[in-house]
């Protein structure tokens, strides 16, 4: 009864913040962090189900919002507002026919050779959207107006809380495929290719072809996301298809969980976070996911959603608490020092200035990381 109602429950949270009648930027933020979501699931379908590392999923995104703006500048003025509800679905097509043609090359290997294939053919695409600005837009992107057209039972997607609500319909849809993928046969083949192609082989299943299925399937769910992300922000440049944003989408899929459902909804919210809130926050924000990957990787292999945290007591907390604020203030007085020292000498942190060019801020964030550390170990 608990699994069945947790959906529900979910659903509820999510339009929690409509019923609120929450600002224009938190629901801009939690409708790219559901469009986000939806890409994720697709990278989790690969990771999770097939085993699959794909460094190149960012380009069945971009195409599809792509293809959803380019579609919207070609409509009429005065156009049917509904046709804006279901540009997504023409992104999905899009992002899956062209990980039917490029899948074909990459599918045929697993493993290694597939994510190195992945790289190769999305730094193809990214590259010749550069070199075809009458397409992609060059550097500035492709742009248009979602709210264009003419209103259907009072909705033209121009409010936030409108986008919003569309974008989660296709997120409960797009979530509602995930969880019922790996039930089917050919979700059941994934996991038998996945561990024992050769077996699977043997049985008279094709590896590649399985592989490719999923890799279509994948595809359209990223071509679905972005969609989704090009009518939330009317805008696509050719930096959502480049390597960068295949790595970070790869990255934080696994930090969350490749595997299941929440674990790339959980690596979404903090790829949003992160590009976000922290990249405002502190220049150095690529340093805290980098230690943070790390820290997964040795630790919780399986994702933030395979965690079962332990409380610790208070005082091992406290220790760990001063430890850590230790490690952030040492970080930033680097980082200052090194790669932002135009700025001058005083980092300012938390409404504290700190001269880098002092020994005693080095000295104390030290003498308190040492501290914490030693506290943690005495209290283990």
């Amino acid at each position: 009864m608990r699994r069945r109602a947790l959906p529900l429950f979910g659903l509820l949270l999510a339009a929690l913040p409509l019923l609120l009648g929450a600002s224009g930027l938190v629901l801009t933020l939690l409708a790219q962090t559901a469009a986000t979501a939806v890409v994720c699931l697709g990278v989790g379908l690969l990771m999770g189900q097939g085993g699959l590392v794909s460094f190149g999923h960012a380009v069945y995104s971009a195409l599809g919002g792509f293809a959803v703006l380019h579609v919207l500048n070609a409509m009429p003025a005065g156009h049917s507002a509904a046709w804006v509800a279901l540009l997504p679905l023409l992104g999905a097509a899009v992002g899956a026919a062209a990980a039917a043609l490029l899948g074909w090359l990459c599918t045929r290997q697993a493993g290694l050779g597939f994510a190195m294939i992945t790289l190769g053919l999305g730094e193809l695409v990214y590259a010749a959207a550069l070199m075809w600005p009458a397409w992609s837009g060059g550097e500035g992107g492709v742009r248009a107006d979602r709210a264009q057209g003419s209103a259907v039972a009072g909705l033209d997607f121009g409010p936030m809380a409108q986008v919003y609500g569309l974008v989660l319909v296709y997120t409960v849809l797009a979530i509602a495929f995930a969880a019922w993928f790996p039930h089917t046969p050919l979700g059941l083949v994934l996991r038998a290719v996945r561990d024992q192609p050769g077996r699977a082989a043997g049985l008279g299943q094709d590896p590649a072809q399985v592989r490719w299925i999923t890799f279509v399937l994948a595809g359209g769910l990223a071509g679905l996301g972005g969609a989704l992300l090009a009518l939330v922000f009317e805008s696509v440049s050719a930096e959502a298809m480049s390597g960068h944003r295949s790595g970070l989408l790869m990255l934080f899929t696994f930090m969350g969980g490749a595997a299941g459902l929440t674990g790339p909804v959980l690596g979404a919210a903090l790829l949003v976070f992160s590009t976000v809130w922290l990249s405002v926050w502190t220049p150095a924000w690529g340093m805290y996911v980098g230690l943070l990957f790390l820290l997964m990787v040795m630790a919780a292999p399986g994702g933030l959603v395979a965690l079962r945290p332990r409380w610790p007591g208070t005082p091992r907390a406290l220790a760990a608490a001063v430890a850590t604020a230790a490690a952030v203030v040492l970080l930033e007085l680097l980082y200052h020092r090194s790669l932002n020292a135009e700025a001058g000498p005083v980092l300012r942190l938390v409404g504290w200035g700190l001269d880098t060019t002092s020994p005693w801020p080095w000295a104390g964030a030290a003498a308190m990381l040492l501290l914490g550390a030693w506290c943690w170990r005495r209290s283990s």
